[in-house]
């Protein structure tokens, strides 16, 4: 673990304004990091954040009682929610995803945020279920909605109850999400280039929709999301933050670092769009 990139990288999206921050997410290559090191990371990133900005802590599996363990034993001191993920792989029913969710919220110190990602996970948490979920259950708060299913995101919103928050999960859609009613992404884009990202979603958030478009137009965010996501997810973004020279490109194995094609990429797009620079 390289904790001094990791807490540069921390200073670095916390000034470019930033809302909060997601520690062991997806894009933090959790899937790959044994506990002990997952525990030792929760523990350094709160005290890096030190309350500048809430922070959000991944929490998740496809074993429900792994889960619990993982309640247990991380400090979760200095966080403010937990992000849990449907569980992989061995697709579990609707009826086994309320209770698998169920037992974690009731088990959580924190407040849970729901995290739906069919793509990876292998199940889609419906709208049904996830309206179960929210009504029943006051200490789920959200969901992160990375399903693509804009008519399921736009159930959601329209028959959560008050407080239920709908966050993208894809740097794509999150400005129409948000015009739809959506309250915000988690954003891997976020991670890169915070400055022009949050440009973006600062016009969303006041309702002027034209103009985060326009503003995501002018940055070229577009052409750098599509980049992101070209060799997959952490790929990219640890091979353009790497570009920029905050952080190294190694990867832990089954991924590998960026091809020299997208490192040529990012070069280009940095350059062209004067990414990592100033606001515009």
């Amino acid at each position: 673990m390289d904790y001094r990139a990791l807490g540069d990288l921390v200073d670095y999206v916390i000034e470019g304004g930033v809302d909060y921050i997601v520690a062991l997410g997806t894009t933090a290559e959790t899937p790959t990091l044994y506990n002990s090191e997952r525990a030792v990371i929760a523990m350094y990133t709160a005290q890096k954040i030190n309350g500048r900005v809430p922070l959000v802590m991944g929490c998740g599996g496809n074993s429900t009682s792994e889960v619990l363990d993982q309640l247990r034993e991380f400090d979760l001191r200095g966080a403010d929610a937990i992000l849990s993920v449907t569980p992989y792989y061995n697709k579990p029913s609707q009826e086994g995803l309320y209770q698998h969710f169920r037992t974690v919220a009731e088990h959580s110190p924190l407040p849970v945020i729901l995290y739906n990602i069919p793509g990876r996970s292998g199940v889609n948490l419906t709208a049904e279920t996830t309206l179960r979920l929210a009504r029943e259950i006051p200490n789920i708060i959200g969901i992160k909605e990375a399903s693509g299913n804009l008519e399921q995101m736009q159930r959601i919103i329209d028959e959560r109850p008050d407080g239920f928050l709908v966050l993208s999960g894809d740097d794509g859609i999150a400005i129409d999400l948000m015009e739809r009613g959506g309250d915000g992404i988690i954003s891997v884009a976020a991670n890169v280039f915070p400055k022009r990202f949050m440009a973006c979603i600062a016009h969303a958030k006041r309702g002027d929709f034209a103009a985060a478009r326009r503003a995501w137009e002018e940055a070229g965010l577009g052409e750098a999301v599509e980049a992101l996501f070209a060799e997959g997810n952490p790929v990219g973004a640890k091979c353009a933050l790497s570009v920029m020279g905050k952080i190294g490109p190694t990867m832990r194995l089954p991924l590998v670092p960026g091809s020299e094609k997208l490192r040529r990429r990012f070069e280009m797009l940095i350059e062209r769009y004067d990414l990592p620079g100033s606001e515009r």
